[in-house]
Formats: structure tokens, C-alpha cells, sequence
């Protein structure tokens, strides 16, 4: 089994080093290694797009037109969703889970929420 971590664009698993660098063979993507262990440090925690650091029960306020898949509804800017959980392994990227008013529950990428 290979120590290496996975590429953390396409998930692969056949990585390999190259000097002070991790290059993935499948999608060509390459990252150093000081940026691994700084994402290692940094992987339970989920920020809103303003920087700030959400936690499971927090009110967050959504920043811009979100379609919501797989039907014709919309959640509009300067919307606020209470209670919200969070999803730190979320691999898709929605790292938010939560219950919005109208709409019922759905998941939301952090990059388009600011804390309330």
C-alpha cells in the first residue's frame, strides 16, 4: 500500500513524487507537499466565503441565486437558513446540510453562504 495521498482533484490513488511535488498521472494536476499537510490540518474545517468559520447550528444567509436540481424553484439571495449541520467528508462539495423555508431540506456549498 503507498503512503501517498490521493489526488484532490480526481481522487486517484496512483500518485507519485516528484522532488518537493505530488503529481497525479490520470488528470495532470501537480501539488506541493506542504499544501497536503496543510489541507490535512485544515480538512474538518468549513469556512463561508467571507472567511469565517461555520459550526453545526449556525444561521447562515445564502449570496447569491442558487437553482435548485431537479426542479424549477430558486433560493434567492439574502435568504437565511437557520440550524444548519455541517458535512466536513462531503466529497461533491456540499459541506452544508440544512432545511430551507418553502423549499425543504437540501445541501449547499459553503462558497455560497456568509455567516448571519
Amino acid at each position: 500500500m503507498s503512503a501517498l495521498p490521493n489526488c484532490p482533484k480526481c481522487q486517484s490513488e496512483y500518485t507519485y513524487e516528484d522532488g518537493d511535488l505530488y503529481i497525479c498521472p490520470e488528470c495532470s494536476h501537480e501539488w506541493s507537499k506542504r499544501a497536503t499537510t496543510e489541507a490535512a490540518d485544515d480538512s474538518a474545517v468549513i469556512k463561508d466565503s467571507n472567511g469565517n468559520l461555520l459550526q453545526d447550528g449556525d444561521t447562515v444567509t445564502v449570496i447569491k441565486d442558487l437553482k435548485v436540481k431537479g426542479s424549477s424553484l430558486v433560493v434567492k439571495v439574502g435568504t437565511k437558513v437557520k440550524n444548519i449541520r455541517l458535512l466536513p467528508d462531503a466529497s461533491d462539495g456540499h459541506d452544508i446540510d440544512c432545511k430551507i423555508d418553502g423549499i425543504g431540506a437540501m445541501k449547499l456549498k459553503s462558497e455560497f453562504v456568509k455567516k448571519a
